[in-house]
C-alpha cells in the first residue's frame, strides 16, 4: 500500500515537474540580462490614478546618489521611485487613444495594459517579450478575480485586498507565471484560506 501511493506520488511531482518546465517554455525565452525574461511590477489602477494593487518584483532604477546597494536611505528612495513609475505610467495609459495598441515603450520596460471598466491593469516586461501572452496573462488575472468575488468591483479589490495580493501570488511567483489553471489557482486559494481560520 505504501508503495503504490510513493509510486502516485512520485508520479505526480514528474507531471508538475514537466508542466512547469512547459509553462517556463511558453512565457519566458532566455535573457542576456539575467537568464531568464520577467515580470517587472504589475499594477491595478483606477481612472484617477489611484494605485489599488502595486507588485514589484524587479526593484525600479533608482537615480543612484550613492555607488553601492548599501545605505540606510535606500529604501525610502526604491519607493520615492516605486511612486514616480506609477505616476508616470498611469499618465501615459489614461491619456492613451483607444485606436492605438495596448503596448507602449517606458524606459527600458515594454508596459502592456488592458481597461477592465474603470480600472487599468497594467504589467511592465522587457522590451523583447511577447506582449500578446502578457494581454493573455492580465485577462487570466481578471477572471480569476471574477471568478473568486462572482463579478469583481473595485470596491472588492478595495476592501480585500489581502485576498487580491493571495490571488495574484499564486498566479504569478517571483516575476514568472506560476499556473495558469484557473481552478488549481483558485483551489489553492481557498485551501490556504481554510488552513488561516
Amino acid at each position: 500500500m505504501a508503495d503504490s501511493e510513493r509510486e502516485e506520488c512520485v508520479i505526480a511531482l514528474v507531471i508538475i515537474f514537466t508542466n512547469t518546465l512547459l509553462l517556463l517554455s511558453l512565457f519566458s525565452s532566455p535573457s542576456p540580462v539575467c537568464g531568464v525574461n520577467k515580470i517587472r511590477f504589475f499594477l491595478l489602477q483606477n481612472r484617477q490614478g489611484k494605485t489599488r494593487l502595486s507588485k514589484w518584483y524587479v526593484p525600479p532604477p533608482t537615480n543612484a546618489s550613492g555607488t553601492g546597494n548599501g545605505g540606510s536611505s535606500g529604501g525610502g528612495d526604491a519607493e520615492s521611485e516605486k511612486v514616480r513609475i506609477e505616476g508616470e505610467v498611469h499618465r501615459l495609459v489614461t491619456a492613451r487613444d483607444k485606436k492605438y495598441t495596448n503596448f507602449i515603450e517606458y524606459n527600458n520596460y515594454k508596459i502592456i495594459y488592458r481597461r477592465y471598466a474603470g480600472l487599468f491593469f497594467t504589467i511592465a516586461v522587457d522590451v523583447q517579450d511577447n506582449e500578446l501572452s502578457y494581454l493573455e496573462t492580465i485577462h487570466l488575472f481578471v477572471e480569476l478575480l471574477d471568478a473568486y468575488f462572482s463579478n469583481v468591483c473595485e470596491l472588492d479589490i478595495v476592501f480585500n485586498f489581502n485576498k487580491v495580493y493571495s490571488i495574484l501570488d499564486e498566479f504569478i511567483l517571483a516575476g514568472e507565471v506560476e499556473e495558469t489553471s484557473k481552478r488549481e489557482i483558485l483551489d489553492r486559494v481557498k485551501f490556504l484560506e481554510k488552513k488561516m481560520e
